[in-house]
């Protein structure tokens, strides 16, 4: 489980594609923390970690999580957003996240409004689109970072950004057109399954 609060901005340095699916090598200051098959959300996706060596560790990312996220377009240069996976004892800071990515999103507009940046994100709309289960004030997941929604409407939302998320993720440094990964809120997926069980 992660909370969508970013621990490091790391830095791809490697991406070998095979057959097989991808190898991503990324190198963090978070590597001392890490051990072999221990799970680290990478722009919000969750990923094993193998081969651990100095400040660097790689992660076997398979077709399907290429084909659902964003991680296919990764190249080496490319920063992104890591968090360990949540200990027991940890206090949770932002909202609950599994790294199971429901879908990519695409960044619509960037806006300067004070000392924040408001950033809209088209999802897709329609009944079986995303936005279904994003609600004005609810919590989201972009890229992997735990935000809360300041509008939403039939095919886009928007999040506001403060100065340390600006700093501390790669949300800082994006981009009109830009694709992001997206999970929104476990709880809203669970209640639709449930009331949609319900019988008269």
């Amino acid at each position: 489980m992660f909370t969508g609060l970013v621990e490091d901005l790391g830095t791809v340095v490697a991406v070998e594609r095979t057959a097989g699916g991808a190898v991503l090598t990324v190198e963090s200051r978070l590597a001392d923390q890490i051990g072999e098959g221990d799970s680290v959300a990478v722009n919000g996706v969750c990923l094993t970690a193998t081969g651990i060596c100095g400040q660097r560790f790689g992660f076997d990312v398979m077709h399907e999580s290429l084909r659902r996220t964003s991680l296919a377009e990764l190249d080496a240069g490319a920063r992104v957003n890591l968090e360990l996976a949540l200990r027991a004892d940890a206090r949770l800071g932002g909202h609950i996240m599994q790294g199971h990515v429901d879908g990519i999103g695409v960044i619509a507009g960037l806006a300067d409004d004070g000392f924040s940046r408001v950033v809209t994100v088209e999802a897709g709309g329609g009944p079986d689109g995303l936005l279904r289960y994003v609600v004005e004030k609810g919590s989201i997941a972009v890229d992997g970072v735990s935000l809360t929604v300041s509008r939403v409407d039939e095919t886009s939302f928007d999040v506001s950004l403060i100065p340390e998320t600006l700093e501390r993720t790669n949300l800082g440094a994006t981009t009109v057109g830009r694709t992001v990964n997206l999970e929104v809120d476990v709880v809203a997926k669970y209640v639709e399954k449930l009331v949609g069980g319900v019988r008269a």
